[in-house]
């Protein structure tokens, strides 16, 4: 049942992937139809973050009041209402109006699934969860382009996409008693093998009494863990967002060929947590982080030399998949590292802070970059790998100490 049931916690994450990537793709059949102008899509991006961020933030008051089953299914239905409202949105005031519910229900079964996994599930399944986020972000625009391409319109493509949601609704309705039952199932078998497993970052029984009766941001190491959530997030939409510029302005891609090879990028970070999930069965949460944050770095450094261009597109590659494994895991060591009572409000800021990175550090990047020169791209990017790496080995470290000291 537990098994069958994850089935529907990956259909969920395909379903959050699949309305994040299809503004951009849909945004220039959009804009002229409404009579927006082309800059508006980053006004209705940001609202979105904000109410994902908001949502965030309070996800962990409404996991215990609601529970995970619930907030999912209620989330789910603001996601799919505010796609349909897209699909007949005459104007650009009433995108605006409706990216309120998109962000506040995206935020909100972000951090309750992220939650759920977290404490129910082993490390190989967040990390295949998030792969299916990135199928869902991958086909999207797929969608959108197949509906553009054959003599329909863009509304027809957001209606396809909240019909799938309000599909997702129907089964989450359908199956909202077996949340509880699979949790209390899980939490049998994660008793069961707790004397088989040890691992090198969980804190010992008196560490979690202790850190149970603290208010979570002052329990060690959890704010050197958002910082470190800020800065990958940050990283990996600069990457997304500045790869392409960077390849074509300052190494002479042609547009088309830069365009292709960040979107290999992507596909580094789907197919690499496909393959991390495996990994995890064999390597500590720890070890694969770092090991993650290593690779970027070597592919950070090949973008930064004058190298062949074989080895910069490498590169880029390369970040991708270091990329992969470092969020899934970072989240997944969440109720090991600082208690599962604190699980829920901690997933919860470490989505808000996820997103706050995403929203702001990229055109941060992109203010400082026009004013200066493009060729600061690696520089930023190799950087923000630093910080993360220093803040997550400083929790590592921190937490050692907590458990040496008893």
């Amino acid at each position: 049942m537990a098994t069958w049931f994850l089935v529907i916690i990956y259909l969920s994450f395909i379903s959050l992937g699949l309305p994040d990537s299809m503004l951009g793709s849909a945004w220039p059949a959009i804009y002229p139809d409404i009579g927006a102008s082309l800059e508006s899509a980053g006004l209705l991006s940001m609202i979105a973050a904000g109410g994902t961020i908001v949502s965030s933030l309070a996800s962990g008051f409404l996991i215990e009041r609601l529970g995970t089953g619930r907030l999912t299914l209620l989330s789910c239905c603001l996601t799919a209402g505010a796609l349909l409202g897209f699909s007949f949105a005459p104007s650009l005031l009433w995108l605006v109006v409706l990216a309120i519910p998109l962000g506040l229900g995206a935020g909100a079964v972000d951090s309750a699934l992220n939650h759920y996994v977290a404490n129910h599930y082993k490390a190989h399944h967040m990390s295949w969860l998030h792969c299916f986020w990135g199928v869902g972000a991958t086909a999207g625009p797929i969608i959108m382009s197949l509906f553009i391409a054959n003599d329909s319109t863009w509304r027809d493509g957001y209606q396809a996409v909240a019909m799938i949601q309000f599909t997702l609704v129907v089964i989450l309705l359908l199956t909202l008693p077996l949340w509880n039952r699979v949790a209390a199932l899980q939490q049998q078998l994660s008793l069961a093998e707790d004397g088989a497993h040890s691992n090198e970052t969980q804190p010992d029984d008196d560490h979690n009494a202790r850190t149970s009766r603290k208010n979570p941001l002052q329990i060690r190491g959890v704010k050197l863990t958002l910082i470190a959530f800020l800065f990958y997030c940050g990283v990996e939409m600069t990457v997304g967002l500045w790869g392409a510029s960077f390849l074509v302005h300052t190494r002479e891609f042609s547009a088309d060929t830069a365009a292709a090879w960040v979107s290999l990028y992507f596909g580094g970070i789907t197919v690499g947590r496909l393959i991390s999930g495996f990994i995890t069965m064999r390597v500590s949460g720890r070890a694969i982080i770092l090991s993650g944050q290593l690779i970027a770095l070597f592919g950070g450094l090949l973008v930064l030399l004058p190298l062949p261009d074989v080895l910069t597109l490498t590169g880029i590659i390369l970040i991708g998949m270091g990329f992969a494994p470092i969020y899934p895991s970072l989240i997944h060591e969440t109720p090991a590292r600082f208690g599962k009572e604190h699980s829920a409000k901690l997933i919860g800021y470490q989505m808000a802070v996820a997103y706050t990175g995403t929203t702001f550090l990229p055109p941060l990047f992109g203010l400082v970059a026009a004013h200066t020169t493009m060729w600061l791209f690696p520089v930023t990017v190799i950087a923000f790998i630093l910080i993360m790496l220093l803040c997550t080995e400083g929790v590592n470290r921190a937490l050692k100490r907590e458990v040496q000291n008893g």
